[in-house]
């Protein structure tokens, strides 16, 4: 359920306008699991009975866990050869998306008995955006001197980034920073919930052997045992919602559309800073897929911060087009379409929370009224 907030009965404020500052620090700082991963650990990872991959995989990344801070064996005598990359040096979490590859992820970094300050946390666009940010050489110093990095959501759509991580993570693992990631694929590749191991691990090429494959069947987690996605909120109904609760945003669909152009990607995180819901009047389906790409990073930031997502027009599953679903970021948009179904059944219980209460408002007027015209 969606996190309270008091009412305040005011115009809600926009995320149209904003113009968030972000340096190279709090990028930096930035590098730590989202508030929605703050309290998981392994304890709380919940497999699926029908899946036993699910268990298997939280008991192989708990025993890696406990690698992450220990010293490297060396091997000894004056002709020895030349040590091989160590093959527990990483691990690549493969799986379709839902089935807790993230918690398990945000679980290493919490459990990894390694200082705070010495383990890195992030998506895939966050680490392009640090090092566009830092230049590639000094964002490889400031990570080199971590125990552990882990990358949420490695992409493989993009030949220019992949290889720009790719050559981040060797110069790391050649520093001897453990390495954990994990990446999304589509739910009908090879079956539901068929995976991307080949393809993760032909991109990264030389630093492939570091990696240790774990394997993570099963289907979308919040669609277990749910109700289908919720039904758009009426119009004003969304704008009850949000003005009568503190820190919440509204913007039209077009408005935020444009406002997401003028802010780099790496800044959404901070564009929704302190935001207790975003409420979003008139959406309709996406067919540009500049604005889409654009759209999935701000759901996902959502997502990660667990803002509840009211929203009016078209159906929120029905966001992108056919054409685009078709096309080579198809997994990216069903991620989205899943992320954002999940924020909007909790926007679906705030406005009806709203409605309730304005109900009972308007009850208690009457009752009090009655005597009085009596």
């Amino acid at each position: 359920m969606p996190t309270s907030a008091p009412l305040v009965s005011a115009p809600a404020a926009t995320l149209v306008g904003r113009r968030p500052a972000v340096g190279a620090d709090r990028l930096i700082a930035d590098l730590v699991p989202p508030p929605r991963f703050d309290q998981v650990r392994f304890s709380s990872y919940v497999p699926n009975p029908a899946e036993h991959s699910q268990a298997v995989a939280r008991d192989r990344l708990e025993a890696f866990a406990a690698t992450v801070g220990a010293p490297q064996k060396k091997g000894g005598g004056l002709f020895k050869k030349k040590a091989a990359a160590p093959s527990a040096g990483g691990v690549y979490l493969d799986g379709g998306f839902g089935v807790g590859k993230t918690h398990l992820l945000a679980s290493l970094w919490h459990e990894a008995p390694a200082p705070r300050e010495k383990k890195a946390y992030g998506t895939f666009v966050e680490y392009t955006s640090l090092v566009g940010a830092l230049g590639f050489a000094t964002a490889v110093e400031r990570l080199a001197d971590f125990a552990l990095v882990c990358i949420d959501e490695f992409e493989l759509d993009d030949p220019g980034d992949t290889v720009l991580v790719s050559t981040l993570l060797t110069r790391l693992s050649d520093r001897g920073v453990k390495l954990a990631a994990t990446s999304n694929t589509l739910p009908d590749k090879l079956g539901e919930g068929r995976f991307a191991a080949a393809d993760f691990l032909r991109e990264i090429q030389a630093l492939s052997s570091r990696f240790d494959v774990i394997r993570v069947d099963g289907p979308d987690y919040r669609h277990r045992d749910l109700p289908t996605p919720p039904a758009p909120v009426a119009e004003d109904a969304v704008r009850r919602t949000v003005d009568e609760r503190a820190a919440a945003t509204l913007d039209t669909f077009d408005d935020l559309a444009e406002e997401l152009a003028a802010v780099h990607p790496s800044r959404y995180g901070a564009l929704i800073d302190g935001v207790s819901a975003v409420g979003v009047t008139g959406v309709r389906p996406l067919d540009d897929q500049n604005v889409a790409l654009r759209l999935v990073v701000l759901i996902d930031r959502l997502y990660d911060r667990k803002v509840p997502v009211v929203a009016s027009g078209t159906p929120l599953g029905e966001l992108f087009t056919p054409e685009l679903l078709r096309g080579g970021y198809r997994k990216k948009y069903l991620r989205a379409v899943s992320r954002i179904t999940a924020l909007a059944r909790d926007g679906v219980a705030l406005a009806e929370a709203e409605a309730e209460m304005e109900a009972e408002a308007e009850a208690h007027a009457d009752s009090v009224a009655v005597p009085a015209a009596l």
